[in-house]
């Protein structure tokens, strides 16, 4: 179970906008609930410098293949529709 580190009220400016206090991390996923809850996971995204040269390869002939129009078959999904059904019983 997480520990809590810190805990206030916050409210949305004019722009709708929320601050987060002394937030540790620049970027957020924001995962929002139907009961009005809200949920950040923190992301840290990679600078090119820190890419291995072959990651940075096999990225840039993921690119020219796409723009040559070399791509896969689409992947169906429809088989797994029960089990997602499943899980919200």
């Amino acid at each position: 179970m997480a520990t809590v580190i810190r805990e206030y009220d916050a409210k949305l400016d004019s722009r709708d906008r929320l601050v987060l206090r002394d937030a540790e991390f620049e970027h957020y996923h924001v995962v929002m609930y139907d009961d009005g809850s809200v949920r950040l996971e923190p992301r840290v995204l990679a600078h090119p410098g820190e890419l291995s040269a072959r990651t940075l390869q096999m990225m840039d002939r993921s690119v020219a293949s796409l723009e040559q129009g070399k791509t896969g078959e689409a992947v169906d999904f429809s088989r797994y529709r029960a089990l997602l059904d499943e899980d919200d019983e």
